[in-house]
């Protein structure tokens, strides 16, 4: 069978692919990556929790070792966010980091965030009105989840409108062929991103104040504390993480909905008791993050195939959510699903941080837009950005 994840045909629409790979090939190593792909539920959600596999490699093997060249100088600005943050860390570094940051960016403090959300939310939707129309994403996905990540860190609204490109820039480098061109712009950014953020921090440092960064400042715990440059790798986490998959879950489970009218009358006629079981079907249904990839860190042997120390594993966590051993009628849209153990959020120790926020973000904007929109409309086909990683909309207009 033919797996080209750099098809344009593939990255409009992978899901059939994955059917076939699902039965055909559910664990085989891709010649051009050489990555091993993976693409089924159980087989995903037992390699996320398996700690044989990891998100660095280089506390274990050297990159002589590997077989890779020598880290690029030029690389440098981002692969300091990289080797500082919680998501490219394995423990014990990833627990330490994961506790302090966990400790300030607590229950409490996301909860409170409920009323700011709501708020938002309206003031989006009011500047939309008056026109009869709005498009989805820039004027709206995009703006919420940029303006409270903005509002729970503490930056300035004078430079709010500086973290969507940088954050857009940043997470480019992570699809499999990004261009020379998306790779010196990502550099660009995480230079720019990271010595902004480091004149904030100190600031609050000197000057706290009620914000996640004064927090991740002062953090301690056991004599623990977060390094600048760990502070600085966590807040561009929290920013890229918390608005980018925010985006297009919402982009693209609102074009679900239009292309399933029934489950879109079923919402808006029974908005307050299933938002929350729609949201997490829109998570599942058209996944915002479709590959996530692990290094193996020892031999193993898992599904009759023996994986190399060394090698890397891409987790298919689209083909994953659509796994009929573990959801009835995958391909259909059900937003009264029952049992939805989609792995979006990823599983084990990497499991997203920001998942309360995002759900709690995605439950209010959806059922404030329905609530107000009712009439919405859809008078288009829309299309998808040319990247699979990431996957996304470049639009999404409606009229009402």
């Amino acid at each position: 069978m033919v797996f080209d994840p750099n098809s344009p045909d593939f990255k409009r629409d992978p899901y059939p692919t994955y059917v076939d790979l699902r039965r055909d090939a559910p664990i085989f190593r891709d010649a051009q990556t050489g990555f091993w792909f993976v693409s089924r539920h159980a087989d995903v959600s037992a390699l996320l929790r398996d700690r044989r596999l990891g998100r660095s490699i280089e506390h274990v093997l050297s990159r002589e070792a590997l077989g890779l060249p020598p880290k690029n100088p030029r690389y440098a600005s981002f692969t300091k966010l990289s080797e500082n943050s919680m998501f490219d860390k394995e423990p014990p570094d990833h627990t330490r980091l994961r506790g302090l940051v966990h400790k300030a960016f607590t229950p409490r403090r996301i909860e409170s965030l409920r009323d700011q959300i709501q708020m938002i939310t309206n003031a989006l939707l009011d500047a939309a009105v008056p026109r009869g129309e709005i498009d989805v994403l820039e004027d709206f996905a995009v703006p919420l989840p940029v303006t409270v990540i903005a509002e729970l860190l503490g930056v300035p609204e004078a430079d709010r409108h500086r973290l969507r490109p940088w954050s857009h820039d940043i997470v480019a480098l992570y699809e499999l062929n990004h261009t020379p061109e998306q790779a010196d712009r990502a550099i660009q950014a995480a230079e720019e991103f990271a010595d902004y953020l480091r004149h904030l921090a100190r600031e609050r440092k000197d000057n706290p104040q009620d914000d996640l960064i004064s927090a991740l400042a002062t953090v301690e715990e056991a004599g623990e504390v977060l390094t600048e440059d760990e502070l600085i790798s966590t807040c561009v986490l929290l920013l890229n993480a918390g608005h980018e998959a925010t985006v297009n879950v919402f982009g693209n489970g609102l074009l679900a909905l239009f292309q399933n009218p029934d489950q879109l009358r079923l919402l808006l006629e029974h908005r307050t008791e299933l938002i929350k079981p729609a949201v997490e079907e829109l998570l599942r249904y058209d996944t915002p993050l479709q590959l996530f990839r692990r290094w193996v860190l020892e031999d193993l042997e898992f599904g009759g195939f023996h994986f190399k120390q060394g090698e890397e594993i891409a987790l298919l966590f689209g083909s994953a959510n659509r796994d009929p051993e573990a959801f009835p009628d995958p391909e259909r849209l059900d937003i009264t699903r029952a049992e939805n153990p989609h792995v979006t959020f990823s599983l084990g120790i990497h499991f997203c941080l920001g998942a309360p926020l995002a759900r709690m973000e995605l439950q209010i904007a959806l059922g404030t837009l329905l609530q107000r929109l009712p009439t919405m409309r859809l008078d288009y086909q829309p299309e998808f950005r040319d990247s699979y990683v990431i996957r996304g909309l470049k639009d999404l207009v409606i009229r009402f």
